[in-house]
């Protein structure tokens, strides 16, 4: 499938997907899976605060709880839920210090805290760009900096559904989701309009 651009989100309850973030340098891919249920999101986080306005998965203190939303409504439950991030790199030396890498990093680990998911690995900072990839299937979450090896953040152990957990096979398709656009069990979340995001 096409991979979450810049202000984008996934969200796949299809074991047989794979989701992915390409070209991370200051911006953050954030992975949450529930594996037990097999279902998995991801996305591609550019900036720490949002404005009244602006699109919400294009920042970390809105992205973070619409993509947890997307989460449960394709059949994932918040205490299963485990995120990985990558990205956060520091790509270009600013005047001022300026470091949007850092500051988008220190915002997303804020927001799953408040959301109350456990971030169980990272790889962020330095200077190159990164890959992020989900199987979702397997909860398999890697990345892969330029001109490195993978690397695993979340391990593949799939544990099976628990009781009242459909199987990923007989789960609905569509799931619905306000400022959701479906395609199977795959959903690109449009960077929908927030009204009442704070001033950055």
């Amino acid at each position: 499938m096409p991979p979450a651009r810049m202000g984008e989100m996934v969200v796949s309850a299809t074991p047989t997907d794979e989701l992915i973030a390409l070209g991370l340098g200051s911006c953050i891919g954030l992975a949450i899976v529930d594996r037990t249920a097999a279902v998995a999101g991801l996305a591609h986080i550019v900036l720490p605060k949002s404005h009244p306005g602006g699109e919400r998965g294009k920042f970390a203190d809105t992205a973070v709880p619409q993509l947890v939303r997307g989460i449960r409504e394709a059949g994932g439950v918040v205490r299963r839920m485990e995120a990985a991030i990558a990205g956060g790199a520091r790509m270009f030396e600013m005047s001022g210090g300026l470091d949007i890498g850092s500051r988008n990093e220190h915002a997303v680990r804020a927001a799953l805290a408040a959301a109350k998911i456990a971030l169980r690995a990272s790889e962020t900072g330095g200077n190159q760009g990164r890959t992020i990839r989900i199987r979702v299937g397997e909860g398999l979450v890697t990345v892969r900096a330029a001109g490195q090896a993978p690397v695993t953040l979340l391990g593949g152990t799939h544990h099976g559904p628990a009781d009242g957990v459909n199987p990923p096979a007989t789960r609905a398709a569509a799931v619905r989701a306000a400022g959701a656009e479906h395609a199977g069990t795959v959903r690109r979340l449009r960077p929908a309009v927030s009204t009442t995001g704070a001033q950055s």
